[in-house]
C-alpha cells in the first residue's frame, strides 16, 4: 500500500490550494458585481443621455426666449418710481408682493393699459449660461422679475423698461448698485413670465370717486397672465352679469348703481376664468380694500 512520504508536506499544498480557492471564490465575487454595476450604468446610459439632451435643449430655448432691449430707471434710487402711475396701483409697491420691484413700459409693453400686471423678467447682458454680458461690470447677470405699474412716455421706446431705481439696483453685482444706476441706461434682455404672488389672492380697491351710482374698483395681484381681458359684475346673488369697462390702466368702471355684495368674473388675457362671488358687501366704502380667497 502506497504511503505518502511527506504528510505535512500534503497537508500545506491542501490548505494552500483551499487558500487559492477561497480567494478565488472572493475575486469571483467582487467581479460579479462590479459586472452587475456596469451592466446597470450602461442599462440606464440611455437616460443620462437623453437627460443631458434635454437640459441643453433647455438651456438654448429659455436663452432664446429672451428679447434684448433698454433700460432706464426713474424715480429715488431705492423707490418704487411712483406712488400709482397709469396703472393705478396707489400704495402698494413698496409692499409685499411686489417690493418696489415694477417697471413703466413703453407703449408696446403697456399696451393701452393692458399690459398693467403683467411680469417680466430681465437680465443685464452678462457672461453665463443664459446671455453675454458686453455693456457694464457691475451687471450681475442673474434675472430679476418686474411688475408693469405704469407708462414710460415721450421718448421711451416701444419696448422700453423703465424700471424702479430698486428694480435697477438689484440687477447688479451686490454692493454696486450706485455704480450701474449712475450708467442710467443698459442693455438687458427680457422675456415675459407667468406672475406668482404667493400669499396672496384676488383685492378690489374700490376707486376713491366710486358713489352711489357709479362704480369702479382696481383689481390686484393676479396670478398667471397677470393681465385681464374682462371683468363682469354682478350685484346681489339674482343679478345678471354686466360688462366692466376698463377705466384705466388695472382700474375697471360700471355706470350703475351697485349696492352690494358684489361679485366678479374675471377673464385674463389668455381666456382663463375665475369666480369670486360676494367679495365686497353691502355698504361698501371708496378707498377700500376687499380681499377675496381665489386666485387664477
Amino acid at each position: 500500500m502506497f504511503r505518502n512520504p511527506n504528510p505535512k508536506r500534503n497537508m500545506r499544498f491542501n490548505y494552500i490550494s483551499d487558500g487559492v480557492a477561497r480567494r478565488g471564490k472572493g475575486e469571483t465575487m467582487r467581479l460579479f458585481e462590479e459586472g452587475k454595476k456596469m451592466a446597470s450604468f450602461l442599462k440606464h446610459l440611455p437616460t443620462v443621455f437623453t437627460f443631458i439632451a434635454l437640459f441643453s435643449l433647455l438651456i438654448i430655448s429659455s436663452t432664446s426666449a429672451f428679447s434684448p432691449t433698454v433700460a432706464t430707471w426713474y424715480g429715488e434710487p431705492y423707490g418704487f418710481g411712483t406712488t400709482g402711475g397709469a396703472c393705478g396701483y396707489t400704495g402698494i409697491l413698496g409692499n409685499a408682493p411686489f417690493y418696489k420691484m415694477v417697471s413703466a413700459g413703453g407703449y408696446a409693453l403697456f399696451e393701452s393699459c393692458r399690459g398693467c400686471g403683467t411680469c417680466y423678467q430681465h437680465m443685464v447682458l452678462k457672461t453665463y449660461i443664459y446671455v453675454k454680458c458686453t455693456s457694464n461690470p457691475a451687471c450681475s447677470g442673474f434675472p430679476v422679475t418686474v411688475t408693469i405699474s405704469d407708462l414710460c412716455p415721450g421718448s421711451c421706446g416701444a419696448y422700453q423698461f423703465d424700471l424702479s431705481g430698486a428694480a435697477f439696483g438689484a440687477m447688479a453685482i451686490r454692493g454696486r448698485e450706485n455704480e450701474l444706476r449712475n450708467v442710467g441706461r443698459v442693455q438687458i434682455q427680457y422675456q415675459r413670465v407667468p406672475c406668482h404672488y404667493t400669499g396672496f389672492n384676488l383685492a378690489f380697491r374700490v376707486d376713491s370717486g366710486s358713489n352711489p351710482f357709479f362704480f369702479a374698483t382696481a383689481i390686484e395681484y393676479e396670478n398667471g397672465d397677470g393681465d385681464l381681458s374682462r371683468v363682469e359684475l354682478q350685484n346681489g346673488a339674482l343679478g345678471r352679469w354686466l360688462p366692466m369697462q376698463r377705466s384705466f390702466g388695472a382700474v375697471w368702471k360700471l355706470n350703475a348703481a351697485m349696492p352690494g355684495p358684489l361679485s366678479f368674473r374675471i377673464t385674463s388675457s389668455s381666456g382663463k376664468t375665475v369666480v369670486v362671488t360676494n367679495v365686497i358687501p353691502v355698504g361698501w366704502k371708496p378707498g377700500q380694500t376687499y380681499y377675496s380667497r381665489v386666485n387664477f
